[in-house]
């Protein structure tokens, strides 16, 4: 696969020092990562750090007679894979907003035709000013991809919104934005990822080992691909993915209740999450002191979100769901796609290597109503795309069905 080319533009401001991270983390992915410094950033982090970190050097002056012959601003622009302001200053939206060109950054800013991230990055009060705030629309109205600032301790001593976004977050968002691929623009799909918690008193609950990483992975996955994404969440300890909306619930209640909200809206659906089977019958309001050597706990059953769903479903949704299996595995995956009138089961031992809950990898077999197919182990990541490509499939065929 040909290296994608990254440029990062790094405007004047105090958090230009966390953009070396980012470059960083980039290179080290495989990327071909070239820098864009303002004048103004030099004074905040010198270029060396940057030319250190990627191998590349970086580009200040828009005549510097000491780089190479061809015009750098508009060669660099056309290898851009992608263009990512991060910090992005109040003066640089606002040149890039209007079209002004007056330094390096901005010009090859301005002559790049490829996707472009801006990452805000300043005082609470000029990103809360009304001018900014229409500028960062106008940028979006021109098809460049705004990530929101986070809020915080600012360098000023203000605290409020202008911190730039996690390093981790601005790379998720470079993640969709270099997807070109997107087939599921239009869709929308919701996930359900990790476990619940079923109280039994004010200090222990029922839940299991689900970490919520293939739940991400899936929603990332149809995010990339272009789907509009609703994740439904336990919880866990995870990072929010960017550009996806996200409901956070607790119990089996709460989840069913939040699919069940969206259930005339989604058009795929898909059930990663560990949900608990059972609840305790009563819970109790005072913690359960210790009363001999057993303990009698009373269990009910939690309502079945995926043969709910499966029930109600119109002809041209489709619903997915995941089997934990220990033994037994295409034979009770396959009762389960028949029972719960679900179109695709994703099914896994758990006692199989490289499977199961809270690792990166994944060893599953596809169950659908005319057979199975089972894949090599993979990545969660790369399992989460093969995933929605299936069930784009399904709802091609489905929708072709209908019409």
């Amino acid at each position: 696969m040909e290296k994608k080319t990254i440029v990062i533009g790094v405007c004047g401001g105090i958090a230009a020092y966390k953009s070396a991270q980012l470059a960083s983390n980039l290179y080290k992915k495989g990327y071909d990562v070239h820098v864009i410094m303002t004048k103004n950033a030099t004074e905040f982090i010198t270029p060396l750090t940057f030319e250190t970190l990627t191998h590349n050097r970086v580009s200040v002056g828009t005549f510097d007679r000491n780089y190479q012959y061809d015009v750098n601003h508009i060669s660099l622009a056309k290898r851009a894979d992608l263009f990512v302001l991060a910090p992005a200053s109040a003066n640089c939206i606002a040149k890039v907003a209007h079209g002004i060109a007056d330094d390096m950054l901005t010009t090859t800013f301005l002559a790049a035709n490829c996707p472009k991230l801006i990452a805000p990055a300043m005082n609470t009060g000029m990103l809360n000013n009304p001018i900014t705030q229409s500028n960062l629309e106008k940028c979006k109205e021109y098809g460049m991809v705004v990530i929101e600032s986070d809020s915080g301790y600012l360098a000023c001593g203000d605290v409020g919104k202008g911190r730039l976004a996690e390093i981790e977050d601005i790379e998720d968002a470079i993640d969709y934005l270099l997807v070109k691929n997107k087939p599921l623009v239009g869709v929308n799909v919701v996930v359900t990822a990790g476990p619940t918690q079923e109280d039994i008193d004010p200090v222990r609950f029922i839940t299991n080992h689900s970490s919520g990483k293939m739940g991400y992975s899936l929603a990332k996955a149809a995010r990339n691909l272009g789907a509009n994404v609703t994740l439904i969440t336990g919880p866990v300890s995870l990072r929010r993915p960017v550009f996806i909306d996200i409901v956070a619930v607790r119990t089996a209640e709460d989840m069913f209740q939040a699919v069940d909200n969206l259930k005339n809206q989604y058009d795929i659906l898909v059930k990663s999450a560990a949900v608990s089977d059972y609840k305790a019958s009563f819970v109790n309001p005072h913690k359960i002191k210790k009363q001999g050597q057993h303990q009698t706990l009373d269990l009910m059953m939690n309502k079945d979100i995926l043969a709910t769903m499966g029930q109600i479903k119109r002809d041209d949704q489709v619903i997915c769901g995941f089997a934990m299996e220990t033994e037994n595995l295409e034979e009770n995956a396959t009762k389960k796609l028949l029972g719960k009138n679900a179109d695709l089961i994703v099914a896994n031992q758990l006692n199989e290597e490289f499977a199961g809950f809270k690792g990166d990898t994944n060893v599953v077999t596809l169950i659908h109503p005319n057979g199975s197919m089972k894949l090599d182990k993979m990545s969660k990541e790369d399992l989460g795309y093969e995933i929605m490509e299936q069930l784009l499939k399904i709802l091609v065929r489905k929708r072709g069905a209908v019409c």
